[in-house]
Protein backbone atom coordinates (compact mmCIF):
# COMPACT_ATOMS: atom_id res chain seq x y z
CA UNK A 1 0.00 0.00 0.00
CA UNK A 2 1.50 3.43 -1.40
CA UNK A 3 1.28 6.26 1.13
CA UNK A 4 -1.49 9.32 0.22
CA UNK A 5 0.34 12.19 -1.05
CA UNK A 6 -0.24 14.67 2.08
CA UNK A 7 2.10 11.90 4.01
CA UNK A 8 4.49 12.57 0.80
CA UNK A 9 4.36 16.16 1.18
CA UNK A 10 4.39 16.50 5.21
CA UNK A 11 7.87 14.13 4.86
CA UNK A 12 8.81 16.56 2.22
CA UNK A 13 8.51 19.30 4.88
CA UNK A 14 10.88 18.08 7.24
CA UNK A 15 14.54 18.18 6.09
CA UNK A 16 15.30 15.27 8.47
CA UNK A 17 12.93 13.34 6.03
CA UNK A 18 13.15 15.18 2.75
CA UNK A 19 15.18 11.15 1.38
CA UNK A 20 12.65 9.21 2.70
CA UNK A 21 9.60 11.52 0.61
CA UNK A 22 11.39 11.00 -1.97
CA UNK A 23 11.87 7.37 -1.61
CA UNK A 24 7.89 6.54 -1.20
CA UNK A 25 7.26 9.24 -4.61
CA UNK A 26 9.72 7.36 -6.43
CA UNK A 27 7.84 4.20 -4.91
CA UNK A 28 4.36 5.35 -5.83
CA UNK A 29 5.10 6.92 -9.15
CA UNK A 30 7.85 5.10 -10.79
CA UNK A 31 6.37 2.66 -12.77
CA UNK A 32 3.26 4.82 -14.25
CA UNK A 33 5.89 7.50 -14.78
CA UNK A 34 8.26 5.06 -17.02
CA UNK A 35 5.35 3.45 -18.59
CA UNK A 36 4.39 7.31 -20.06
CA UNK A 37 7.89 8.19 -20.59
CA UNK A 38 8.89 5.24 -22.51
CA UNK A 39 5.92 5.35 -24.96
CA UNK A 40 7.12 8.57 -25.98
CA UNK A 41 10.57 7.49 -26.39
CA UNK A 42 10.64 4.26 -27.09
CA UNK A 43 13.87 3.20 -25.61
CA UNK A 44 14.23 1.81 -21.80
CA UNK A 45 17.74 3.44 -21.51
CA UNK A 46 16.17 6.69 -22.63
CA UNK A 47 13.04 6.44 -20.34
CA UNK A 48 14.94 5.21 -17.58
CA UNK A 49 17.44 8.51 -17.70
CA UNK A 50 14.50 10.47 -18.22
CA UNK A 51 12.51 9.14 -14.97
CA UNK A 52 15.60 9.94 -13.12
CA UNK A 53 15.72 13.39 -14.63
CA UNK A 54 12.32 13.78 -13.44
CA UNK A 55 12.23 12.62 -9.95
CA UNK A 56 15.75 14.98 -9.50
CA UNK A 57 13.57 17.43 -10.56
CA UNK A 58 10.43 16.63 -8.49
CA UNK A 59 12.76 16.23 -5.26
CA UNK A 60 14.60 19.64 -6.21
CA UNK A 61 11.43 21.18 -6.08
CA UNK A 62 9.51 19.19 -3.89
CA UNK A 63 9.20 21.57 -0.86
CA UNK A 64 8.11 24.41 -3.11
CA UNK A 65 5.18 22.28 -4.21
CA UNK A 66 1.79 24.35 -4.47
CA UNK A 67 -0.84 21.94 -4.27
CA UNK A 68 -2.53 23.89 -7.05
CA UNK A 69 -2.79 20.81 -8.73
CA UNK A 70 -2.34 16.95 -7.26
CA UNK A 71 1.33 15.63 -6.98
CA UNK A 72 0.17 12.68 -9.47
CA UNK A 73 -0.34 15.87 -12.64
CA UNK A 74 2.45 17.54 -11.27
CA UNK A 75 4.77 14.92 -11.60
CA UNK A 76 3.65 14.18 -14.93
CA UNK A 77 3.84 17.59 -15.89
CA UNK A 78 7.75 17.50 -15.08
CA UNK A 79 7.74 13.73 -16.53
CA UNK A 80 6.30 15.16 -19.96
CA UNK A 81 8.24 17.98 -20.19
CA UNK A 82 11.31 16.53 -19.65
CA UNK A 83 10.48 14.18 -22.59
CA UNK A 84 9.59 16.49 -24.76
CA UNK A 85 12.74 18.74 -24.01
CA UNK A 86 14.46 15.14 -24.62
CA UNK A 87 12.88 14.64 -28.17
CA UNK A 88 13.29 17.93 -29.61
CA UNK A 89 16.75 17.93 -28.50
CA UNK A 90 16.90 15.00 -30.45
CA UNK A 91 14.88 16.13 -33.28
CA UNK A 92 17.81 18.70 -33.71
CA UNK A 93 20.28 16.54 -34.15
CA UNK A 94 18.34 15.18 -36.63
CA UNK A 95 18.38 18.17 -38.92
CA UNK A 96 14.56 18.69 -37.82
CA UNK A 97 13.69 15.92 -39.35
CA UNK A 98 10.37 14.39 -37.91
CA UNK A 99 10.47 11.43 -40.68
CA UNK A 100 14.12 10.30 -39.34
CA UNK A 101 12.81 10.42 -35.56
CA UNK A 102 10.45 8.43 -36.67
CA UNK A 103 12.17 5.59 -38.82
CA UNK A 104 14.68 5.73 -35.88
CA UNK A 105 12.28 4.63 -33.44
CA UNK A 106 10.73 2.06 -35.41
CA UNK A 107 13.81 0.50 -35.93
CA UNK A 108 14.70 0.21 -32.33
CA UNK A 109 11.41 -0.81 -31.60
CA UNK A 110 11.92 -3.57 -34.37
CA UNK A 111 15.26 -4.38 -32.75
CA UNK A 112 14.70 -3.39 -28.51
CA UNK A 113 15.16 -6.58 -26.62
CA UNK A 114 12.96 -5.07 -23.65
CA UNK A 115 9.49 -4.66 -25.60
CA UNK A 116 7.45 -6.88 -23.85
CA UNK A 117 4.56 -6.67 -26.39
CA UNK A 118 3.24 -8.81 -29.13
CA UNK A 119 2.65 -7.86 -32.86
CA UNK A 120 -0.43 -6.23 -32.69
CA UNK A 121 0.94 -3.83 -29.53
CA UNK A 122 4.23 -2.86 -31.88
CA UNK A 123 2.05 -2.55 -34.74
CA UNK A 124 0.21 0.27 -32.76
CA UNK A 125 3.41 1.44 -31.31
CA UNK A 126 4.69 2.13 -35.08
CA UNK A 127 0.92 3.88 -35.52
CA UNK A 128 1.72 5.99 -32.88
CA UNK A 129 4.75 6.76 -34.08
CA UNK A 130 3.14 8.21 -37.15
CA UNK A 131 1.37 10.64 -35.14
CA UNK A 132 2.68 14.52 -34.69
CA UNK A 133 3.95 14.92 -31.22
CA UNK A 134 1.10 16.21 -29.71
CA UNK A 135 -1.87 14.16 -30.73
CA UNK A 136 0.82 10.88 -29.99
CA UNK A 137 0.97 12.34 -26.22
CA UNK A 138 -2.38 13.27 -25.49
CA UNK A 139 -3.49 9.61 -27.43
CA UNK A 140 -1.14 8.09 -24.60
CA UNK A 141 -2.28 9.96 -21.74
CA UNK A 142 -5.83 9.07 -22.50
CA UNK A 143 -5.70 5.41 -23.66
CA UNK A 144 -2.75 4.53 -21.46
CA UNK A 145 -2.65 6.06 -18.67
CA UNK A 146 -6.50 6.73 -18.49
CA UNK A 147 -6.43 10.21 -17.99
CA UNK A 148 -9.21 12.59 -17.89
CA UNK A 149 -9.23 15.35 -20.22
CA UNK A 150 -8.72 17.79 -17.58
CA UNK A 151 -6.06 16.34 -15.86
CA UNK A 152 -4.29 15.88 -19.22
CA UNK A 153 -5.27 19.98 -19.94
CA UNK A 154 -3.63 21.08 -16.86
CA UNK A 155 -0.34 18.99 -17.67
CA UNK A 156 0.12 20.54 -21.44
CA UNK A 157 -1.73 23.71 -20.47
CA UNK A 158 -3.63 23.01 -23.36
CA UNK A 159 -8.06 23.39 -23.50
CA UNK A 160 -10.34 20.68 -22.72
CA UNK A 161 -11.78 20.84 -26.40
CA UNK A 162 -8.08 21.44 -28.05
CA UNK A 163 -7.03 17.88 -26.52
CA UNK A 164 -10.75 16.33 -27.54
CA UNK A 165 -9.42 17.35 -31.11
CA UNK A 166 -6.63 16.27 -30.98
CA UNK A 167 -7.48 12.73 -29.36
CA UNK A 168 -10.07 12.61 -32.15
CA UNK A 169 -7.74 13.17 -34.96
CA UNK A 170 -5.36 10.38 -33.61
CA UNK A 171 -8.02 8.19 -32.86
CA UNK A 172 -8.80 8.60 -36.98
CA UNK A 173 -5.21 8.38 -38.04
CA UNK A 174 -4.68 5.11 -36.29
CA UNK A 175 -7.86 3.76 -37.47
CA UNK A 176 -6.74 4.89 -41.40
CA UNK A 177 -3.12 3.39 -40.62
CA UNK A 178 -4.20 -0.07 -39.38
CA UNK A 179 -7.33 -0.08 -42.03
CA UNK A 180 -4.20 0.50 -45.10
CA UNK A 181 -2.15 -1.44 -43.24
CA UNK A 182 0.93 1.34 -43.12
CA UNK A 183 3.52 -0.19 -41.43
Amino acid sequence: MHPDDKEILQLAQDSDRQNEALVLLMKKYKERLYWHIRKMVIIHEDADDLLQNTFMKAWKNLRNFRGDASLYTWLYKIATNETLNYINKKKESLLNEDADMEMMLGNMLETDALFSGDEIQKRLQKCLLALPEKQRLVFNMKYFDDMTYEQISQILGTSVGALKASYFHAVRKIEAFIKNEVF
